[in-house]
């Protein structure tokens, strides 16, 4: 990543183009002033390959390497719009790393992220760009996203980038009365996301509709 790359257009990066995404956002449905602020404000091409930088803020997912993409805008914002909603808390438990746009958008906007990635190669790379970018309060671990990062739980709000057959039993284990988990559930071209709320003693479940995404590796023990 160069400062050129950052800094220079090729309108990629322009108010307008921004502003046209946002736009497209609150068209279906993002209300959040918050989380639409982020999405103007975080430079999304610089979380792609520069092949693919020039598509960067069209609404859609992108190739990332590893066989992993980054999230469709819209999806970033909704479930950091339903994680949010109603948010009393400090920690915030991030599975998939990924390239850190989702990562990005959200730090801003809690107290601290902890954030695990399976992948080491694109973990590397994502703290690197997340230190270049100013963004200092996400901590990283490689590791297995079904066993979450029980050190540091439990947490106010738990995100989940990548789809699972059923909610990991680890997950609901480290939320935090009152606490919120959103996570795609469901095997591909089937997923639905889920928005799980822990109460004293059940877990109340909403949907928020369809999605498509990669898969949650389960390690092999």
């Amino acid at each position: 990543m160069t400062a050129e790359r950052g800094n220079q257009g090729i309108g990629m990066t322009s108010a307008r183009t921004r502003d046209r995404l946002v736009r497209r956002l609150m068209e279906h449905g993002i209300r959040s002033q918050d989380v639409l602020t982020q999405i103007r404000n975080v430079p999304r091409h610089l979380f792609v390959d520069e092949a693919l930088a020039s598509r960067a803020y069209e609404d859609t997912a992108l190739p990332i390497g590893h066989g992993q993409t980054i999230s469709q805008p819209y999806i970033v914002a909704r479930m950091t719009e339903a994680l949010l909603d109603g948010f009393e808390g400090e920690k915030v438990l991030e599975i998939g790393t990924g390239c850190g746009y989702q990562t990005a958008v959200l730090a801003p906007l809690v107290k601290k992220i902890y954030s695990v990635e399976r992948i080491p190669e694109l973990l590397r790379k994502t703290r690197q760009r997340l230190r270049d970018l100013g963004i200092y309060n996400v901590q990283f671990r490689p590791g297995d996203g079904w066993q979450g990062w029980n050190k540091y739980g439990p947490y106010d709000g738990i995100i989940v980038a990548a789809a699972a057959p059923e909610i990991p039993e680890k997950l609901l284990e480290q939320l935090a009365p009152g606490g919120r988990l959103i996570i795609p559930i469901g095997p591909p071209r089937a997923q639905d996301l889920v928005q799980v709320t822990r109460r004293d003693d059940h877990y109340e479940q909403v949907s928020l509709g369809p999605v498509s995404f990669v898969p949650l590796v389960k390690e092999s023990s």
